[in-house]
């Protein structure tokens, strides 16, 4: 199993967020932290934002920071978003034309690996990464605007049945 480079840049961004979690981090930055270029990080933000894992302000002051605390944020959740829209292989597509397909016992077995994979990177969070990771952080500090206290995300104490929780603004 081979993991897509967005999926890659989008934990290395998530981690980057977590580490400077107090300052609103720009594009520019990120990239070169991460290693990226700036247009395909510009993806990658795109689809953390469009998945509730960061907040994004436009403008020329603007950047993002991340959406929730790094003890909510699931690794797993984090794949998923990423990966889950791509097949594992041929058979798990829409499009299969494997000529195997009405014989094949591997089908199961795959879902099943896959299933595996995901469930034990849900059970990792992002702040498990970044916490007394004294390396990461000296990698990826960086002195930057701080967030006013109204930027700083919060979450409500018990969530609504069946609603994600959203950022006190």
């Amino acid at each position: 199993m081979r993991l897509t480079t967005r999926t890659n840049l989008a934990l290395r961004t998530l981690m980057f967020c977590a580490v400077n979690r107090d300052t609103l981090v720009r594009k520019h930055d990120a990239a070169q932290a991460v290693n990226a270029s700036e247009n395909h990080l510009a993806q990658v933000i795109n689809k953390l934002a469009q998945d509730g894992f960061i907040v994004t302000l436009r403008g020329r002051h603007g950047g993002f920071h991340l959406a929730r605390d790094p003890g909510s944020i699931s690794v797993g959740a984090v794949f998923r978003a990423f990966e889950s829209g791509l097949p594992f292989i041929e058979c798990f597509s829409d499009n299969n034309t494997c000529p195997l397909k009405a014989h094949c016992a591997m089908r199961p077995h795959l879902a099943r690996a896959v299933e595996a994979f995901y469930s034990a990177l849900d059970e990792l969070y992002l702040s498990e990464l970044v916490a007394c990771n004294v390396g990461l952080k000296a990698l990826l500090s960086i002195e930057g605007p701080r967030l006013p206290a109204t930027c700083r995300p919060q979450l409500f104490e018990e969530p609504v049945a069946g609603i994600a929780p959203e950022v006190v603004a």
